[in-house]
């Protein structure tokens, strides 16, 4: 199904052609984040898998660079990841990049190696791949998430890897000579398909000394809002074991929208920030989405910490501060009461655009929120139910969504009012929403097909008024470039500006 006059999106990633899916091999190197990804270049479905390649300085800014991996003997090229190998354990050169990747061929999968010694541009294969095969789960047995781990008294390379319902660690001095430390699994009757793309990390808690691991999974079902989705636990890594700190029934969501896949965190990030990014799809309908000569997209790169709450700890996504400097135009709003018929934007169209808002819940308070890309009855709906205490999206009038029956639907997640109050963090761009409540303790991020002329913009409230604390509304263009608003609305938004 094709869309009408297709827009990129302003400010998240998309292949330069055809198909992707999962992010791979992220890592930072001499002034550069590299981004590979699942690619198939040959058409808009997923087909024989290479890595898709782009690099970046801010996270923001993507350079499609060539192919960096093409399917062999061995098979074609799934999922993975890049590091750096500073220390040349593995003897592939001064400060190589290694791509650690799944070999696919004839249903039986296994890990191999790459390197490059001029920054990504150009790669080599090992000469005895693959470095680490297994009689036990052939299918599936996919996606290295391989990383440095300094202990107490050693130091080597550690990979998760998943292999059905499980993930798998191992341990590496060099990168290519791997032994079995250890296996993740959860006992529980719950079932989540086969799982993929795992993810292993230390985080400290609310800044501070104290600190925990989080591992993320991919499950093929079984989300919040159905189909695919990404679980993570929250637990300890004793550099063998990841041994989680919850009960097993205490089974989170890294978001509780359709739309968010296969994350993967960068490598050597210069901050010392943990970043990671998403497949912004779902493998119930990923195949089938409106797309003309390209298909797939990723999330925003998000900064992800911990917080300790009444609940316990949680994971907590925050947008990069980067993304700051895509706003070109602003808007402010303090003490307000909005009823029903008092839409604060109501003269405001756009594409692409953020809102940062802050609402009082009291008595009065009952169903409020926003609508955007509205027109000729079309709108996504994004609000927060103050009786079931349930933010939510609705895209079930959200443009084309006839192309999969489990498309349409609202997709919602439990969040409790912080000192009387909520606060909702949205952007918008061409064909998404991406929302942060409660200073991202809470996400959710769905895909839309609207029309490219359904612009409009709604704050409401339904069977009550309700007290909004502060609202910022930016319009969003890349730099030097004053096209992020409709020519429609240009005129009406330098008058409400002073323009």
């Amino acid at each position: 199904m094709a869309r009408e006059k297709s827009f990129r999106p302003l400010y998240h990633f998309t292949p330069s052609n055809a198909w992707m899916n999962d992010p791979n091999g992220l890592v930072y190197y001499r002034g550069e984040y590299h981004l590979f990804y699942q690619h198939n270049p040959e058409s808009i479905s997923w087909g024989p898998m290479h890595w898709g390649h782009a690099v970046s300085q801010n996270l923001i800014d993507w350079e499609h660079l060539p192919i960096a991996l093409y399917p062999d003997s061995l098979g074609t090229i799934f999922s993975g990841s890049a590091v750096i190998d500073w220390k040349n354990t593995a003897g592939f050169g001064k400060e190589s990049m290694v791509a650690i990747f799944t070999h696919h061929k004839d249903g039986k999968q296994s890990q191999s190696l790459a390197y490059s010694n001029d920054s990504g541009r150009s790669w080599r294969k090992y000469s005895n791949n693959p470095v680490l095969v297994t009689q036990d789960n052939p299918q599936d047995f996919r996606d290295p998430k391989v990383f440095w781990y300094q202990g107490n008294s050693d130091a080597y390379w550690v990979m998760c890897l998943a292999a059905g319902e499980n993930v798998l660690f191992y341990r590496s001095p060099d990168l290519i000579h791997w032994t079995s430390c250890g296996k993740f699994h959860l006992d529980s009757s719950k079932r989540f398909g086969v799982w993929e793309t795992p993810d292993l990390f230390e985080l400290p808690i609310d800044e501070g000394s104290d600190s925990r691991w989080v591992l993320t999974i991919g499950a093929l079902e079984g989300s919040p809002a159905g189909g695919s989705g990404t679980m993570y636990f929250i637990g300890h890594f004793d550099g063998c074991t990841f041994t989680l700190e919850n009960p097993l029934e205490d089974i989170h969501w890294i978001d509780n929208g359709s739309d968010f896949y296969a994350a993967q965190s960068w490598n050597d990030e210069p901050n010392h920030r943990r970043i990671f990014i998403g497949w912004m799809s779902n493998w119930a309908y990923a195949n089938n989405t409106p797309s003309e000569d390209w298909r797939g997209m990723l999330t925003l790169p998000r900064k992800v910490s911990l917080t300790r709450t009444e609940e316990g700890i949680c994971l907590v996504q925050k947008p990069i501060a980067e993304v700051a400097a895509l706003r070109c135009k602003s808007m402010s709003w303090q003490n307000i009461t909005i009823s029903k018929d008092n839409n604060l934007l109501k003269n405001i169209q756009g594409r692409n655009f953020e809102i940062i808002s802050n609402f009082q819940i009291n008595n009065g308070s009952e169903l409020f929120g926003f609508r955007v890309r509205v027109r000729n009855g079309e709108e996504t709906v994004i609000a927060y139910n103050a009786l079931t205490q349930k933010i939510f999206i609705n895209r079930t009038h959200s443009g084309q969504n006839n192309f999969h029956s489990e498309f349409a639907g609202i997709h919602s997640a439990d969040l409790v009012p912080i000192n009387g109050s909520i606060n909702i963090h949205i952007f918008v761009d061409s064909y998404s929403v991406e929302v942060f409540a409660n200073n991202g303790q809470v996400t959710l991020t769905d895909c839309i097909f609207p029309a490219q002329r359904s612009l409009g913009i709604e704050l409401f409230s339904e069977n009550g008024d309700t007290q909004l604390n502060q609202m910022d509304f930016y319009q969003l263009a890349k730099p030097n470039q004053f096209n992020c608003l409709s020519d429609v609305s240009r005129k009406n938004f330098g008058t409400l500006l002073n323009l």
